[in-house]
């Protein structure tokens, strides 16, 4: 499938996939969009304490660069898994302008986040560990292991079965309780489907471009 590199509205760069017109990251800003979900409604809600993070969509790596550069502003502990079926290459990965956007100092921690291998844990810094696990979503089957979960797969419009009940109830049992999935989409089957799995849900102010967002949480 033909893949090409284009600038978001806030200068930050994604990946597009023009045969399906659908993107890595939002094409109203990719670094805006990620700092507004993952971050403003998910990470900071759990202040400085230790957490670990499960990632639904690796991707081109700026959730987990972004939460890097944030355990370190704030000497938070963080332990990442960040699952991806199919990963980006390297080279494509180093096309992307966020170490320059976010935290130019950390471009050398971009690319070793990208370089190191799969299926093993990497401890980065002090403060934050890595884990990159090559896998299926539908395939995950951790129980009672994450605080947050960022869901960042794919659109429904391209791949509904990434926003089954099916999926959601495997996520419900990868958090441990009290934990929260936080995601980009706010659709009413996407709602449905985790409610059926056991999730509280909220909607949310969406990032730039975007009316609104899903924040679901564990509380069983």
């Amino acid at each position: 499938m033909k893949r090409e590199i284009i600038q978001t509205n806030d200068g930050s760069t994604t990946i597009h996939l023009p045969e399906w017109n659908e993107s890595y990251h939002s094409k109203h800003g990719a670094i805006q969009e990620a700092y507004h979900v993952f971050i403003k409604n998910g990470l900071s809600l759990f202040e400085s304490m230790p957490i670990s993070i499960l990632e639904i969509g690796f991707g081109t790596g700026l959730n987990s660069f972004i939460t890097f550069v944030e355990s370190k502003k704030n000497s938070q502990k963080i332990d990442y898994v960040g699952v991806e079926a199919y990963p980006v290459a390297l080279e494509e990965a180093l096309q992307m302008n966020y170490a320059i956007s976010i935290e130019e100092s950390e471009k050398d921690m971009f690319k070793k986040m990208h370089e190191v291998g799969w299926e093993e844990k990497h401890q980065l810094s002090e403060n934050f560990s890595l884990t990159k696990r090559q896998q299926f979503f539908q395939d995950i089957n951790d129980e009672n292991a994450f605080d947050l979960i960022y869901f960042d797969a794919f659109g429904f419009r391209v791949q509904p079965e990434l926003w089954s009940e099916e999926i959601f109830e495997a996520m419900f049992k990868a958090l441990k309780t009290n934990g929260i999935l936080v995601t980009y989409a706010c659709r009413t089957s996407i709602k449905n489907a985790m409610l059926s799995a056991g999730f509280s849900v909220k909607k949310l102010p969406g990032a730039p471009g975007k009316r609104e967002m899903l924040r679901a949480s564990k509380e069983v």
